[in-house]
């Protein structure tokens, strides 16, 4: 990322990749202030963008910011900050700051094989916010420009790296190669850390790949877990777009299954209520003594 982003800019590059931040706007201010309403920041984990003002304020501001990340709570919350010397800003003003934590995403996919669909597939997953780890020993199949969410995984043994790349994350076999295909197959029932696992190919496919793996020792249960053929039933078409949507249709599908809309969102009114609250006595009275910032 180049932190000489705007915020909307930094706003617009985390969504590409999927990274988890928190947008800062200056909501109300009284008195003297380093900045006007509706300037924005954005913070992430290692980075920050834009300004609100600099100093103290923005100090602190980042840090609870950073704190919400840490602890994965991709929740709102107004924070009202008297500019006193417990900032190290004696302006006398007062900012009100609300705080948009955005979850960016958890969704990770692994690609084994760089051919036609899985280039398809690059085209759309490109524009949603996952994190992709594209796989293939052939380093001349990858174009030459991918999309900002995916990572290129050049390697002489994919399936040797399973183990590493596939924890918690969706899988997807796509190689040119049936007998590649059946190693990494068992290579992710061995591993048995996958968050999904599908794999490209026919209906005579799915039944060969099952005894092979029965004769293997695998119960029917692990195998039942290999998605085969790959991608949903209702989108119908072979082109190498066609089935690229299909999957992707599917892959979303068992995202939000795993992800289950939050009860509740945004600011509660009690907070919005208490925010105003301490605005409006902060504009009655602009000389009293600050109080510590919430």
């Amino acid at each position: 990322m180049d932190k000489r982003m705007l915020w909307y800019e930094a706003v617009a590059d985390c969504e590409r990749r999927g990274e988890p931040y928190v947008l800062v706007t200056v909501v109300g201010v009284a008195g003297s202030v380093p900045r006007e309403p509706s300037s924005k920041m954005v913070v992430t984990g290692e980075h920050s963008f834009d300004t609100i003002g600099g100093g103290h304020l923005e100090y602190l501001v980042t840090a609870r910011a950073r704190e919400q990340l840490a602890a994965a709570r991709y929740e709102t919350q107004l924070e009202h900050f008297p500019l006193g010397a417990s900032l190290g800003q004696c302006c006398g003003g007062s900012v009100s700051v609300l705080l948009e934590g955005q979850r960016g995403s958890d969704a990770r996919l692994v690609v084994f094989g760089a051919g036609h669909v899985a280039q398809a597939l690059m085209a759309i997953m490109g524009q949603l916010p996952w994190q992709v780890t594209w796989v293939d020993s052939r380093a001349e199949t990858f174009p030459a420009e991918i999309p900002a969410n995916v990572r290129r995984h050049h390697t002489d043994d994919p399936v040797a790296d399973v183990a590493e790349l596939c924890a918690d994350s969706h899988v997807l076999i796509l190689t040119h190669n049936h007998q590649l295909d059946y190693d990494l197959c068992r290579a992710l029932l061995n591993a048995g850390h996958a968050a999904s696992v599908g794999l490209i190919g026919s209906q005579t496919k799915a039944e060969r790949f099952r005894q092979r793996l029965l004769h293997r020792g695998y119960s029917e249960a692990q195998i039942d877990s290999i998605r085969c053929p790959v991608g949903r039933a209702d989108v119908p078409g072979k082109r190498p777009m066609e089935v690229a949507v299909s999957i992707s249709a599917e892959l979303l599908s068992l995202a939000a299954v795993a992800t289950p809309p939050a009860r509740r969102r945004g600011v509660s009114w009690p907070a919005l209520r208490d925010l105003m609250k301490q605005g409006e006595v902060a504009e009655a009275s602009p000389n009293t003594p600050p109080v510590e910032a919430k």
